[in-house]
């Protein structure tokens, strides 16, 4: 214990150890650190921000486009589809490649997908815009635990990713609040203009700030990849002259597949596609009612967006303190050990206030309650979803460390894939049925998914060792 490195706290054991090397990620100053995971949380928020902007456009561009409502939607269901997909593929050209240049190259098409999208003067252009840029845009978002993993210590996870998490479960709520104000003041392209810039905004904090944050601790200090000049690894070169150190390119290709083969991320990535869903469910659902049940007005239903990201906003400060709380008691009632499965305990917290959310909301809309006792409900649903999102996220980082990219890309798929169903069914489905039964259904596989959460926090370390670890050739 004498030999090993603490926390500045004195009492925290510091997991990983950190080398004595400078070019340590662990090592670098908390500065820096925080800078990194800044660009990252932004990039992240860029993706469903690009995406759920279509949720309104898509209310104006049949004018435009000559063609129904539901044709137009093609475009957001694909690039829904292609944010999960490309993260598969985002984390494997990592492993084998580098994070920064897969990041910069990526965030660059994103750039110019993003363009293509405001430019486009076709429907056929603009829906290949849109899913090209859903394939491009997922680096920081699906990849987004590598880079925490890479540069922060175990017992700091969870309230990083409690703020990068924050970012992606805010985006699809501002993306409709900018869009509603754009589309009602100007034209439908400037919504996605404005996307244009905040990518060129994201592409400069990355050539900026952003540097390889992959070090293997495998490798002895003296023969560690010589770091030379930042250009060259934004671009990738020095990664390439390394490549023999890391994965054979069939082993990085390979590893996506190896972590979904392990039953606690199969139920947890099962858990978000239930889960997450209705996030995207619910904007349409409120977005309908806003106009039909208490006829606001573009800008009024903009200004409803706030009620959602209040609540991401108070999930977010909630988050940076219950998890700690909650590893302290599994402590305490563990001899002092901390299982990947203590970062599981606040989701018994958050669940029922996500299903009452929901239960509400139906009954607000089916007895035309007031308005604010909706932004209320929603806002409940909305603040146990991100405290959901960090814990799960935390839950699978601790069990299996060494695969923080695949475990990541595998979560946002599930919510992607959530996502891309109910962006089919959720307004029939609130027609045929009333918002009281069809919501009510709702919450209920809401309440049923979270049995994927009770098995894994009371068997989950027999799972672990049943299913076996990922054996990948680098972390």
């Amino acid at each position: 214990m004498a030999d090993l490195k603490m926390h500045h706290d004195g009492s925290t054991v510091l997991v990983p150890q950190p080398s004595s090397d400078p070019n340590d990620p662990l090592n670098w100053s908390v500065l820096k650190k925080h800078a990194f995971l800044f660009v990252i949380a932004v990039t992240a928020f860029l993706p469903d921000y690009g995406s759920s902007t279509g949720a309104i456009t898509n209310l104006v561009q049949p004018a435009t486009f000559g063609v129904p409502e539901n044709i137009v939607n093609h475009a957001l269901v694909g690039n829904l589809f292609m944010l999960g997909a490309g993260g598969i593929f985002v984390v494997a050209l990592s492993a084998y490649f580098g994070r920064l240049p897969v990041l910069f190259w990526f965030s660059i098409v994103a750039l110019l997908t993003a363009a293509w999208s405001a430019a486009a003067t076709t429907l056929e252009s603009f829906e290949a815009a849109r899913i090209l840029h859903g394939f491009f845009s997922t680096v920081a978002q699906a990849g987004g635990l590598m880079f925490i993993k890479d540069i922060f210590f175990a017992h700091e996870h969870p309230r990083k990713i409690n703020i990068w998490s924050c970012f992606i479960v805010v985006s699809p709520y501002l993306g409709p609040f900018v869009a509603s104000f754009i589309t009602w003041k100007s034209t439908w392209p400037w919504a996605y203009w404005v996307l244009t810039i905040l990518w060129a905004v994201a592409l400069i904090l990355i050539v900026g700030i952003m540097d390889e944050t992959y070090y293997d601790r495998k490798i002895p200090q003296d023969q560690q990849p010589k770091r030379k000049s930042r250009l060259l690894r934004l671009i990738g070169v020095e990664q390439w002259h390394s490549r023999h150190q890391r994965n054979t390119f069939l082993q990085a290709m390979s590893r996506p597949a190896i972590a979904i083969t392990k039953v606690p991320v199969i139920l947890v990535t099962l858990y978000y596609v239930f889960t997450f869903g209705w996030v995207i469910g619910l904007n349409a659902t409120t977005g309908v009612f806003l106009h039909e049940l208490y006829h606001f007005n573009s800008e009024a239903s903009a200004l409803y967006f706030f009620a959602p990201i209040v609540a991401t906003v108070l999930g977010e400060i909630t988050g940076h303190f219950v998890f700690d709380f909650s590893a302290r008691i599994y402590r305490k009632r563990n001899n002092g050990n901390l299982e990947p499965e203590a970062r599981l305990l606040p989701l018994w917290f958050a669940t029922p206030l996500m299903v009452l959310g929901i239960v509400l909301l139906g009954f607000t809309l089916e007895n035309h309650w007031h308005y604010m006792v909706m932004a209320v409900t929603w806002g409940l649903f909305v603040y146990g979803i991100i405290i959901c999102t960090t814990g799960i996220n935390s839950y699978l980082l601790d069990a299996y460390p060494e695969a923080s990219g695949e475990v990541a890309a595998w979560i946002n798929f599930g919510r992607t894939v959530g996502g891309f169903i109910i962006t089919y069914y959720e307004i029939p489905w609130i027609t045929a049925m009333g918002t009281r039964n069809a919501l009510g259904i709702q919450a209920s596989i809401v309440a049923a998914a979270f049995g994927f959460i009770v098995v894994l926090q009371f068997w989950g370390k027999i799972l672990r060792e049943f299913s076996g670890s990922v054996k990948f050739a680098t972390d």
